[in-house]
């Protein structure tokens, strides 16, 4: 019962961590919305393609979904080519760690329909943490 009453003082204390909660709750449905874009087409594409290239057609694709929905859904904002340039910065770094993992996942021997889920499990809570910067970081 105490520990109950002090995550509600904490929670309400610091009404700051309340809207990051509900921020990584929104960035998690933007993020499901992608990754199940991102998945289906690398699916459909590994009907007549390898996995890179895939999970390529499949990235590409969820990108530009995931871009507006994470502006204006997820961080409450608007475009800008200063968020555009970071969030294509920060994907690129997510895609390069994306392809990296799933080759290795790949040789290690897990399916190519499950290393890319395996990928995501890994990659997700990285690339919140550069989103965020990218979204919240204001030039002083």
């Amino acid at each position: 019962m105490r520990i109950n009453k002090v995550i509600k003082e904490t929670w309400e204390q610091h009404p700051d961590w309340q809207e990051k909660f509900w921020q990584f709750m929104r960035f998690g449905i933007v993020g499901t919305i992608s990754s199940a874009i991102h998945y289906g087409v690398y699916c459909l594409v590994l009907l007549a393609a390898n996995p890179t290239l895939s999970f390529t057609a499949g990235y590409a694709v969820g990108f530009v979904c995931n871009y507006f929905l994470t502006t204006f859904f997820t961080f409450r904002s608007k475009p800008s080519s200063r968020n555009a340039v970071g969030f294509g910065f920060s994907h690129l770094l997510n895609y390069l760690l994306e392809v990296g993992l799933l080759n290795l996942f790949l040789w290690i021997g897990f399916g190519e329909f499950l290393a890319p889920i395996l990928v995501l499990i890994v990659v997700v809570p990285i690339n919140f943490l550069i989103l965020h910067f990218v979204y919240t970081y204001k030039n002083k």
